[in-house]
C-alpha cells in the first residue's frame, strides 16, 4: 500500500464519517465539550508517553470532527522532531511553525494550508531546527497561540511524546487543556503514570485519556474516558 493511501486511511472521520471509529471521535469531541462547563478548552494539546501511540492520528481526526461541526479549526503540528501532518494531509512542510517562530516576516497566511475538509486548516512543523524545545517554550510561541485564538474557534496541537522530550511540557502554560493518548498494546502502566505525573506538575487541566487500538470484534477502536 502506498504511503499516500496509508495516510488517507488515518483520516477515518473524513473518509468514513459514519464508521464506529468515527463515532468514537465524535464521542471524544462531545466529552471535551461537556468537560468544559467551567473552563473553555479552545486550545488543546495532544501528547502520549511514547512514540507510535497514535497521537497524531487522534489529533488529526479530532480536528476534523471540530471542523465538521462548523468550527473554524487549526491543527498545529508542533512535533518538530518527527512531523507527520504533511504526509497525512498531503501538503508541503518545508515552511511552517518553526519559520513563524524564527522569522518575524513569516505570517500565518504564508504557511497555513487549507485542507479538503471545510473549516480545517493545518500548520505544519516547518523547517527542521536544532532547538525545537526553546522555540516551543518561547514568548513568541505564546504570542502566536494568542493570535491564532483570535482567528480560530478551535486549536488542536500535536506535540512530541512526553517521555521522549519535554517539548509538550514547555507548551502547557500557553494552552487550555491536554489529552493523553495511550496505546493498548504498547503503553506500559508505569509509563502512562509517569506521563500523567509530569503533566500534573505543570498544573494544566488533563481533559482525558484516549485508549487507542483496542481490539474489539477484529476492528480497531478509539475509546475516550
Amino acid at each position: 500500500m502506498s504511503k499516500q493511501k496509508t495516510a488517507k486511511r488515518k483520516l477515518i472521520t473524513a473518509v468514513n464519517p459514519s464508521s464506529p471509529i468515527s463515532e468514537q471521535f465524535k464521542t471524544l469531541r462531545a466529552g471535551i465539550h461537556f468537560s468544559s462547563v467551567d473552563k473553555e478548552y479552545k486550545s488543546i494539546l495532544v501528547t502520549s508517553p511514547e512514540p507510535e501511540s497514535g497521537k497524531s492520528t487522534v489529533s488529526a481526526n479530532l480536528a476534523i470532527c471540530y471542523a465538521k461541526q462548523g468550527n473554524k479549526t487549526l491543527l498545529i503540528d508542533a512535533d518538530m522532531r518527527k512531523p507527520t501532518s504533511h504526509r497525512t494531509f498531503g501538503i508541503p512542510y518545508n515552511v511552517g511553525l518553526s519559520d513563524m517562530l524564527t522569522d518575524s516576516k513569516t505570517e500565518l497566511k504564508d504557511v497555513c494550508h487549507q485542507t479538503e475538509i471545510e473549516n480545517l486548516m493545518v500548520l505544519t512543523s516547518g523547517t527542521m531546527v536544532p532547538n525545537p524545545n526553546e522555540l516551543l517554550g518561547s514568548k513568541k510561541m505564546e504570542q502566536l497561540l494568542k493570535q491564532f485564538a483570535e482567528q480560530f474557534d478551535q486549536i488542536i496541537i500535536d506535540t512530541p511524546p512526553i517521555l521522549a522530550s519535554s517539548d509538550a511540557l514547555v507548551l502547557t502554560p500557553y494552552v487550555e487543556g491536554a489529552i493523553i493518548v495511550l496505546c493498548s498494546d504498547k503503553t506500559l502502566k508505569e509509563r502512562a503514570k509517569t506521563a500523567v505525573q509530569q503533566l500534573q506538575k505543570t498544573h494544566i487541566p488533563i481533559i482525558g485519556t484516549v485508549l487507542n487500538r483496542v481490539k474489539n470484534n477484529s476492528s480497531n477502536y478509539y475509546y475516550y474516558q
